[in-house]
C-alpha cells in the first residue's frame, strides 16, 4: 500500500488552504480575538511614526468593526475558519471572504462519497451551476451562483455577490463534510470582470487545499 493510500484511510486533523499575503485567516473556534488584534496592530504598524492620531483612531476603530462584523456574520454559519483580504491586491480594494465550515448528511454515515456528491449535483434547492471536482484526490462539488441584494436597514439596496461553493467529504470520518464558501461583490457587479476574476483566484487557491494529519 502507497503513502497516498495509508493517509486516505487516516482521519485528517486539519487542513492547509494557501492565500494570497493580502489574505488574512481568521480561527473561530477558539484565539478569534487575539488574532483580530493581531492584524489590526500589524496593518497599522506600517503607517509613518508622524501619522496624526486624530486620523488614526477612526481608522484603526473602523478596520476592527469591519473584522467584528464579518466574525460575527462566520459564527452565524457555525464557521471554523474565516479569510479576509485586508490589503489591496494589485491596486483593487477586494470586497470578499472565504467561510470553512462543517456540515452533515443524515445518511452519510453508509453513503458513498460519489453517491452523496451526485445527490448534491441534482439537488434543484442549490441554484446555479453545480460540477464535480476533485480536491485533494477526493470527489467534490462546486457550485456558483449570483445572490441578489436586499435592503439594508436604512432601506438602502445592497449590491447582489458572486458565491461559490466547495462541498468536500472529510476523508475516513463517515458522515463529516466540510464546505468552503467564497463570496465575493467584485466591483459593485457580481457578473462583472473583475468578480470573474476574484472567482478564479479562489479557484486557483482550492488546487492548494490538502488534508492534514498529525
Amino acid at each position: 500500500m502507497s503513502r497516498e493510500q495509508e493517509d486516505m484511510r487516516v482521519a485528517p486533523s486539519g487542513y492547509r488552504l494557501v492565500t494570497p499575503p493580502e489574505w488574512v485567516r481568521i480561527p473561530m473556534r477558539e484565539g478569534t480575538e487575539e488574532t483580530i488584534r493581531a492584524i489590526v496592530d500589524r496593518a497599522f504598524a506600517q503607517l509613518p511614526d508622524d501619522a496624526p492620531r486624530d486620523s488614526v483612531g477612526p481608522y484603526r476603530r473602523e478596520l476592527e468593526r469591519r473584522l467584528s462584523e464579518a466574525v460575527h456574520d462566520a459564527r452565524r454559519a457555525e464557521a471554523l475558519d474565516l479569510y479576509l483580504p485586508i490589503e489591496r491586491m494589485h491596486g483593487f480594494t477586494v470586497s470578499a471572504s472565504i467561510v470553512v465550515s462543517e456540515m452533515a448528511f443524515e445518511d452519510a454515515t453508509a453513503a458513498d462519497p460519489s453517491s452523496v456528491t451526485r445527490r448534491l449535483m441534482e439537488s434543484p434547492g442549490r441554484g446555479g451551476e453545480s460540477t464535480s471536482v476533485e480536491v485533494d484526490r477526493a470527489p467534490g462539488v462546486r457550485s456558483e451562483r449570483v445572490v441578489p441584494g436586499g435592503r439594508g436597514e436604512a432601506e438602502e439596496a445592497e449590491p447582489g455577490s458572486r458565491r461559490v461553493e466547495y462541498v468536500i467529504p472529510v476523508p475516513a470520518d463517515p458522515g463529516r463534510w466540510i464546505t468552503v464558501v467564497f463570496s465575493t461583490l467584485g466591483a459593485g457587479d457580481p457578473q462583472g470582470a473583475l468578480a470573474d476574476l476574484f472567482v478564479e483566484l479562489f479557484d486557483a487557491m482550492m488546487t492548494t487545499f490538502r488534508w492534514s494529519r498529525a
